[in-house]
């Protein structure tokens, strides 16, 4: 039986995304047995993060900055748009090296099943950006699994009356998944072979 201070160590770090039981244990007596400054130095470095880490107030993504590196960036094409789910799903993109335009963080997707209706998301910023930006096309970034589909067919209807191109990148990406699990150049080519959703 481990120590109350271990289990309630296990315990938090069991709670990360990733983070089985088994590893949570590793991880867990690897820190306690850990040279203590190290450990300080983690825990200092976790807590900086999260108290200098914000939502850029544009487009959703993490920044120290306001706004951020992307929105700023005065060489980036502002007639594009790129709708994504979550802040991490700008690395993919940004990793096919082929998109040059700006991005718009939904923070989500609608799921009625799961409590999330589309006043849960990024919307109304979005359509705030398409009256203040000059944003000539929108591409719907979105997963392709059911509450992925169902969200960039709700956008394309809402977005089709305000007079903007609304595209989806192409359905290279693996079914069911998110960004993440795409490599650059299915990425790449997914963006490249976007269609227009009518």
């Amino acid at each position: 039986m481990l120590p109350e201070p271990i289990n309630e160590l296990l315990a938090a770090l069991n709670k990360l995304p990733g983070i089985g039981p088994r590893s949570a244990e590793r991880m867990a007596l690897h820190l306690v047995q850990s040279d203590p400054g190290s450990v300080r130095q983690l825990a200092q470095a976790m807590v900086q993060a999260r108290e200098k880490i914000k939502a850029c107030p544009t487009c959703g993504a993490l920044t120290e900055q306001v706004p951020c590196a992307i929105c700023g960036d005065a060489r980036r094409d502002a007639s594009l748009l790129c709708v994504i789910e979550r802040p991490v799903d700008i690395l993919s993109v940004e990793k096919a090296g082929s998109y040059r335009g700006k991005f718009h963080v939904l923070g989500g997707k609608i799921s009625p099943l799961n409590g999330v209706e589309p006043e849960d998301l990024r919307i109304a910023e979005l359509e705030s950006r398409l009256t203040s930006e000059p944003i000539k096309e929108v591409i719907l970034a979105l997963g392709t699994d059911v509450e992925g589909d169902a969200t960039s067919f709700y956008l394309a209807k809402r977005l089709a009356a305000r007079g903007v191109r609304v595209t989806r990148i192409a359905h290279g990406l693996p079914a069911g998944s998110g960004l993440e699990f795409a490599d650059e150049l299915t990425l790449s080519r997914a963006l490249e072979g976007r269609t227009e959703l009518s």
